[in-house]
């Protein structure tokens, strides 16, 4: 490899260990974040990749997706009455407008 490349690869090291000291990461995540040499070349998993994937797992646990539905955070319904809402105005032309819709929950009344 040129010069260049041994640098870049230990500059990646580098942020990769430091990133490891801020996340706090187990000793079984940081293992998985280390660059790996094959015979055709190198790869590396970006830093990056790791934060979006535990900020996805954070989302699941707090709020686990519900088939395309609209659920109540209330209650847990997910039955709504839909309403324009008049304080957001999304387009107007010719004098005439298409406002937001607001969501209101059938069994406790809360919007959504």
């Amino acid at each position: 490899m040129s010069e260049f490349e041994d640098k870049v690869i230990s500059l990646l090291e580098k942020i990769n260990n430091k990133l490891d000291k801020l996340l706090n990461t187990s000793d079984s995540v940081s293992t998985s974040i280390k660059t790996t040499a094959s015979s055709t070349g190198d790869e590396y998993v970006k830093p990056s990749a790791l934060v979006e994937k535990q900020e996805e797992e954070q989302k699941a646990i707090e709020k686990p997706p519900v088939e395309g539905r609209r659920v109540c955070p209330a209650c847990g319904g997910t039955a709504f009455n839909t309403e324009e809402d008049k304080t957001q105005v999304l387009f107007q032309q010719g004098g005439m407008k298409i406002y937001a819709k607001k969501y209101i929950c059938k069994s406790c009344g809360t919007e959504v």
